[in-house]
């Protein structure tokens, strides 16, 4: 026989990461009709009427207020449109999107 050891073979797997998650966030303002913000988030975020109007007044009351999660392109592209529609009536409606930690 030879002198060589044979080495048994093993399969490496490649291992994927999950794509980071990235908030969504819906800032307050004082012009926006509040009507308006929720039909806006009922009809970009699939949201029902009674959880857009939670999600407006947390944002009213505090500030700003997380409205969802989503992967990077997914976010931007939703508070992109969502900012959008606000500005097309005029007003200063505005989504943000940071990582999520």
């Amino acid at each position: 026989m030879s002198d060589t050891a044979i080495k048994p073979r093993t399969n490496v797997e490649p291992r994927t990461e999950r794509p980071r998650l990235h908030k969504v966030i819906l800032h307050n303002d004082d012009y926006t009709p509040r009507e308006f913000v929720v039909t806006v988030l009922m009809a970009e975020f699939g949201l029902t009427e009674d959880q857009a109007h939670k999600v407006m007044i947390t944002a009213h009351r505090l500030g700003c207020c997380v409205v969802a999660v989503f992967t990077r392109d997914v976010a931007e592209t939703k508070a992109t449109r969502a900012t959008d529609a606000g500005r097309a009536m005029g007003f200063p409606l505005l989504f943000t999107t940071e990582p999520e930690e």
